[in-house]
Order: C-alpha cells, then sequence, then structure tokens
C-alpha cells in the first residue's frame, strides 16, 4: 500500500514557498482521502492553511515551535469540510534532507490523537518539505485508520509534476532510453516510466497513442474498450492482424503492448465508461487519452480532472464530405483537460443531444427518431490511419510538453489541426464561471453521492 497526494497547481506553489523559505514554517494540509479496491490510497489536496504569526513561539532556520492557535481553527474547517487535516513544516536550506528528525517524530506522535479526534477521522498525516534548487522534496506519512507512506506528490495544472518522495527509488534505463534522456533528461524519462496512463479507446488512434507511450517509456496501461475487432480496424489499429478479427480490442492492444518491452503490464476492461464501474477504473490513472468517438464517453471524461485531478488529453478526427460525397477538410483535435482550464463543454465540444441518444437502447432511439424528438445517430464515419496517426503523435507531443514545458507560455490547451491545409492552430479557453471546471466551485472529491456529478445507469 502507498499514497499519492494529488494538487492543484496553486497548492504546490503555497507548499513550494514554505519550503524555500529561509526559516521553518508550518499549515496545515486539507485532503479528501480514497482507498482505491488494490489498496493505493489517494489524496485529494483542498487547502492548505498557514500558521498564523501570532501562533508561532519559536522561528529559526533549525527550530519551530508553536501554540495550539496554530493548527486549531484548521482542524475545524477540516470536520466542517469533511476532510482529513496533515501536519506540514519545512527543512530550510538548498537540498536539505526532508527527513523527520527525532523531534518531529515526537510532534508527530502528540499531534496524531489530536487531529484524528478535532477532524473526526480517526486520521492524521504529516509532511517535510524542503527543495532542490527550487524544486520541491518530500516526505511523508499517512497513520491512524489508514497508515502508508505518502510516495507521490502528483500536480495537475499547466504544467504536470510527478514527483516522487525522497529517497525513492528512482532512474530509467539508461541504456534503451538514452536517446530521450539526451533530450528530455533522466528526471523526465523516470517520471514517464512511472506512469500509470489510460487509454479509452483501442481503435485506430488509441492504438497509436498506446504504441508511442510504450516507446517512450510508459510500462503501465489501463486499456478501455467495448469492442472487438472487425477486418476494417486491421487497417488503422496497431498490432492487429487478420487473425485478431473477433478478439476484444483490448486484447489485441495489450498483447501487442506487451511484446513490444519488457515490464508492461496490461489492465484490460472490454466495457464502456458509460458503466460507473468502468469509468471509476480511471481514478488510478495518472493520465488519461481519450480516443473515443461518441459524446457520451466525452461527457464523462471531460468531468474527470475536475473532480479526481486526473488530466485528459481528448483526441478525435473529424473527415467531413459535401453532399456529393467528397471530402470537404481534414481536421484533427487535441484538447487538454486539467484544473484551471476550460472543459469540453465551456468548449462546446459535446453535442448534448447526440449524448443523450448515445445512451439510449436502440428500441427507444428509434422511435424517439420517428417522432422527431430525438437527432439521428451518425453511422460509420470515415477514418484514415495517416489521420488517426498524426492526431495520436500531437496528442502524446502534448504530454511531453506538459511534463517538460518546452513549449511557449501560457501553453495553449486545444490544438486544431487543420491537416487538408497544413496548419496547426492552438488556443486558450477559461472554464466559465460557476461550471464545475470553475476552480471556485470546488468539486474536487465532492461527489460521494453521485460519482463525477451525474446520473450512471444501474
Amino acid at each position: 500500500m502507498s499514497a499519492t497526494l494529488r494538487l492543484t497547481g496553486p497548492l504546490h506553489d503555497g507548499l513550494v514557498v514554505m519550503a524555500t523559505s529561509p526559516i521553518e514554517t508550518g499549515a496545515v494540509l486539507l485532503a479528501h482521502q480514497l482507498t482505491l479496491d488494490d489498496g493505493t490510497v489517494i489524496l485529494f489536496g483542498d487547502d492548505l492553511i498557514a500558521v498564523p504569526d501570532d501562533a508561532y513561539e519559536i522561528r529559526t532556520d533549525r527550530a519551530l515551535q508553536i501554540t495550539s492557535d496554530g493548527y486549531i481553527h484548521a482542524l475545524k474547517t477540516a470536520r466542517d469540510r469533511g476532510m482529513i487535516a496533515l501536519w506540514v513544516h519545512s527543512h530550510p536550506g538548498d537540498r536539505a534532507i526532508p527527513r523527520p528528525s527525532t523531534h518531529d517524530r515526537r510532534v508527530n506522535e502528540q499531534l496524531e490523537p489530536l487531529f484524528g479526534d478535532r477532524t473526526e477521522t480517526e486520521q492524521y498525516g504529516y509532511l517535510v518539505v524542503s527543495h532542490d534548487a527550487g524544486a520541491l522534496t518530500f516526505t511523508g506519512e499517512l497513520s491512524g485508520q489508514v497508515t502508508t507512506s505518502i510516495t507521490r506528490i502528483a500536480v495537475s495544472w499547466q504544467r504536470w509534476i510527478f514527483r516522487p518522495a525522497y529517497d525513492a527509488p528512482t532512474g530509467a534505463d539508461r541504456a534503451l532510453f538514452d536517446r530521450n534522456i539526451r533530450a528530455f533528461g533522466d528526471g523526465i524519462q523516470s517520471t514517464i516510466s512511472g506512469l500509470t496512463v489510460a487509454i479509452v479507446g483501442a481503435g485506430g488512434t488509441g492504438s497509436a497513442t498506446a504504441e508511442q507511450l510504450t516507446r517512450l517509456g510508459v510500462r503501465s496501461f489501463i486499456l478501455i474498450d467495448p469492442d472487438t475487432l472487425s477486418d476494417s480496424n486491421t487497417t488503422r489499429v496497431y498490432g492487429s492482424t487478420p487473425a485478431d478479427v473477433g478478439r476484444p480490442k483490448v486484447d489485441v492492444l495489450g498483447d501487442y503492448l506487451e511484446r513490444i518491452a519488457h515490464g508492461v503490464h496490461t489492465t484490460r476492461i472490454q466495457g464502456s465508461i458509460l458503466t460507473e464501474a468502468v469509468a471509476r477504473t480511471l481514478i488510478g490513472a495518472d493520465v488519461v487519452f481519450g480516443c473515443t468517438d461518441d459524446n457520451a464517453g466525452r461527457l464523462r471524461l471531460s468531468r474527470l480532472p475536475y473532480y479526481y485531478l486526473t488530466p485528459v488529453i481528448d483526441c478525435g478526427v473529424q473527415i467531413p464530405s459535401d453532399q456529393d460525397g467528397l471530402i470537404s477538410g481534414v481536421f484533427g483535435r487535441v484538447t487538454t483537460l486539467h484544473p484551471g482550464a476550460a472543459c469540453l463543454a465551456c468548449r462546446d465540444r459535446i453535442d448534448f443531444a447526440l449524448a443523450e441518444a448515445e445512451t439510449r437502447s436502440a428500441e427507444e432511439q428509434q422511435r424517439l427518431e420517428k417522432e422527431g424528438y430525438a437527432p439521428a445517430l451518425p453511422g460509420v464515419e470515415p477514418a484514415v490511419v495517416t489521420f488517426t496517426t498524426l492526431v495520436a503523435a500531437t496528442a502524446v507531443s502534448e504530454l511531453l510538453e506538459r511534463l517538460v514545458g518546452y513549449g511557449d507560455t501560457p501553453t495553449p490547451s486545444e490544438l486544431i489541426l487543420y491537416i487538408h491545409d497544413r496548419t496547426l492552430r492552438g488556443n486558450i479557453e477559461d472554464p466559465h464561471t460557476g461550471h464545475y471546471c470553475d476552480p471556485a466551485t470546488r468539486r474536487i472529491g465532492t461527489d460521494a453521492d453521485m460519482f463525477l456529478g451525474l446520473n450512471w445507469a444501474s
């Protein structure tokens, strides 16, 4: 068992300010706590409440002592919001060691029952933070009802950070990834190798995305697709052959990925994310690639970053034709969803009438279509391997850009490929005020009664 602490950019920045202060600094971090079926614990940071200045009795570069006024208000807030509370303090100095001292451990023993009691969660946690040339370093643990180390911090904002705990084993296969390391460095390669990536849709775009990620170094995948491979799929699905026709797409792709490289592990789900149990498996992913072509699926993916701090890269290809059946353009779209950026709904990328139609039974949809109360569902759309591969490569490059930061700032959150015109354009869209993607609505970890704030079929 281990725990990952997921944070928004502003919360991460708050920890960095503490870590780079020349004197010891204290705060209380409020977080939602979730334990997945495999025992993995995820903490969703909600608020960082600093110790008030007048609560410090001793505060130097080597010592910290505060009165109970430094945390009592924060514990009351945690209780009112139904969250756990973690005591956070810094060890000042560049490359200072963020391990708890003997004194820190005695303090933790004193705070554990108090924090658990006052928050009414019977749970305690701590973080010790420092920095390495401005980059956050840390150690942390949970104790109480759940006892485990906090082994990683994941930050979802304009840039994506996946930082292991101090002393955690890191490092990639330098010989295998020599060219990648020359481009991005050891740290980024280690980050890529430690990711769990979900691919929703194992068709032309999804299989091309997964293959590139595997060759980049990703070793853990969650593959989701309800369909089996058809004859026409073999013209686009990487790793497929005529002998695979009739097999589940997730098995065709999973087998292929595991042949590409040693150590690849695939969790295969032949199902639809329109089913709550399937959609919930996405919580365990670090990054999700949306390679589905239905509006109902996108409607659900669009909410994931704002309720669970899991970034989503959604992509698609469109080949419209005129009334004579001739291609009028070839378009690709790669939209990057994360806290601080607009969702697919605010971008008007979801047809809600079609999304509702896609969830109806075939009989009900046909009846409503005849009565003129529902739009007709589109038939089989055109698809070409060169275009799906181009969009997949653009989507994977967006992941690299978010990890490395080699592009412009602010980073465009959507790319439109005018493939027929050999043109690529980016745009930035802010969340609409009051919508679920608006950070002010504080949706993170608040869907205990309705997963992602949606109704789900039983």
